[in-house]
């Protein structure tokens, strides 16, 4: 500890500035970081989770300090959130802590189940043209009678921080093109994606199960812009037993559980499981709990990585959703913020030889 001290000490120094308030920083807060899984194939989705958001924590600290005579404001996500369904409230409720987390400020609108199509409108339209609100997240799935699509199509891209504007779509598909955002859980698969397989991932066998347009198929997009061979499959593809036999890297999302079955893995494959589903389970206190879309127990014995139901893909995709909402800050402030993220970067490797974070 000392040791470390010392050379931050030493860093502080060549980086006074940026040095003394991130070191202020640490000081005055301790989190304690979710501890990692007992096998070493299982991705622990809370770990990586943790260190995006720490990073995104540290950032926005350095600007605030760095830059108060000139930012007034911290980043802010608007959100929406119909009906009384216990998940999206559940959902909406992890996004705010995380928020807290981060330094984001959080409003939003809670509106009854019953809510006209123009009420909802109205609501979007406000957070829209408030100058104040960086990101706006409309929560999903919105009840029945309200048109999703029209609800969406009234967030601009450059605060459509869930990355499902259809503008935002079109430019992840055409080559050449950079979208404001990417949804979030997609983006998420694809940290994953980047973070195990690097640089091999160009030649590499690549299936998509499920073609939402959450997940899906922005997902076999950005496989195909890493240069995968990509197949995007739905619950109704023939064989699909053996395409996920010949698939290096998997991702299921179809909301049926332990629908793919471990003996169907390749082995050494990466499995991402976005799959949430809802089993009866009298043992747990709300009795149920939550499984995936693939057969964990026995996947697992054959992937060379695999993502847990829960801990695994969730708390990226919350993850993703803070970065999105600081990157659209960000852009809101390019000049100040521009300055101070690049004399970061310098600083946090410094860091980097010293602290784990």
């Amino acid at each position: 500890i000392m040791k470390a001290l010392s050379l931050l000490e030493r860093v502080r120094i060549q980086y006074s500035e940026i040095g003394s308030s991130l070191l202020s920083s640490f000081g005055s807060k301790v989190i304690v970081k979710p501890t990692g899984t007992a096998s070493s194939n299982i991705i622990n989705g809370r770990v990586l989770a943790y260190e995006i958001k720490n990073d995104l924590r540290s950032k926005l600290e350095l600007v605030q300090k760095e830059t108060s005579a000139k930012i007034h404001n911290r980043p802010r996500l608007a959100y929406l959130l119909m009906g009384n369904n216990r998940d999206s409230h559940s959902y909406v409720k992890m996004k705010k802590r995380a928020c807290d987390f981060v330094g984001i400020e959080h409003v939003g609108e809670v509106l009854p189940e019953n809510a006209s199509q123009k009420t909802v409108e109205d609501v979007v339209k406000k957070f829209y043209e408030d100058p104040k609100v960086n990101g706006i997240l409309v929560q999903l799935p919105l009840p029945r009678h309200i048109d999703p699509n029209s609800v969406i199509d009234l967030i601009g891209p450059e605060k459509d921080v869930d990355g499902l504007n259809p503008l935002n779509v079109a430019n992840l598909v055409c080559k050449g093109r950079e979208p404001e955002f990417i949804p979030c859980t997609p983006k998420g698969c694809a940290y994953i994606v980047k973070k195990y397989l690097g640089e091999t991932i160009p030649g590499k066998r690549a299936v998509v199960i499920g073609d939402s347009n959450v997940v899906g198929l922005p997902m076999s997009f950005l496989l195909q812009n890493m240069q995968a061979t990509v197949t995007l499959c739905n619950d109704k593809t023939r064989n699909l037993h053996k395409l996920v036999k010949e698939a290096d890297v998997l991702v299921v999302a179809i909301g049926d559980p332990q629908f793919i079955k471990g003996k169907w893995i390749k082995p050494g494959a990466l499995v991402l499981d976005v799959g949430i589903n809802f089993i009866p389970d009298p043992s747990m206190k709300s009795g149920r709990r939550v499984i995936g879309d693939v057969e964990f127990a026995e996947a697992k014995k054959r992937a060379g990585y695999i993502t847990p139901v829960p801990g695994g893909i969730g708390p990226m995709t919350i993850a993703m959703l803070m970065e999105n909402t600081y990157e659209s800050w960000k852009k809101a402030n390019f000049d100040q913020v521009q300055i101070v993220t690049s004399q970061f970067a310098a600083y946090q490797k410094e860091l980097e030889k010293v602290l784990i974070l």
